[in-house]
């Protein structure tokens, strides 16, 4: 459906600002279907990013800096959701071996369980595929990209 269809609006300064919303709608709308295969997990999104960013270095672990690098909402308060992530043994903590001040953060036998799970349930394609042609996916990708400089 078309943004202006969707907020019912058509009044755009012009289209820069259209994308803009647009954007912003659009990502808004992907939240809330990524929230609803969280939630039955209880993890949030952002626990989410950070079990994902875990699990590709696995084996080896991450500090709590090279998880706030990587993540996606450079705004998330990484050291509370490790700590979140810990409660609920998805992850481990232990301290590093060449630098005592730093903390290594370890994705636990359950988060790489819990995630294999979801990877078997969840996937964009299968919301996207419905709209978007693999093309479609490259294209828009490729212009986000190009949006970002």
């Amino acid at each position: 459906m078309r943004i202006d269809d969707e907020i019912q609006s058509t009044n755009f300064e012009d289209n820069y600002h259209k994308v803009a919303i647009n954007i912003a709608y659009t990502s808004g709308w992907l939240n809330n279907y990524f929230k609803l295969h969280f939630d039955k997990y209880n993890i949030t999104q952002q626990q989410f990013n950070i079990l994902r960013i875990l699990r590709g270095q696995y084996p080896n672990p991450a500090t709590i800096n090279l998880l706030k690098e990587r993540m996606i909402d450079k705004m998330s308060d990484a050291s509370r959701i490790v700590d979140r992530l810990i409660q609920k043994e998805l992850v481990s903590r232990c301290t590093n071996n060449k630098d005592r001040r730093a903390v290594d953060i370890r994705i636990s036998e359950l988060g790489l369980q819990t995630l294999s799970k979801m990877d078997d349930e969840f996937k964009p394609k299968d919301i996207l595929s419905g709209n978007l042609t693999e093309e479609d996916a490259a294209v828009l990708s490729d212009l986000l990209d190009k949006l970002r400089g």
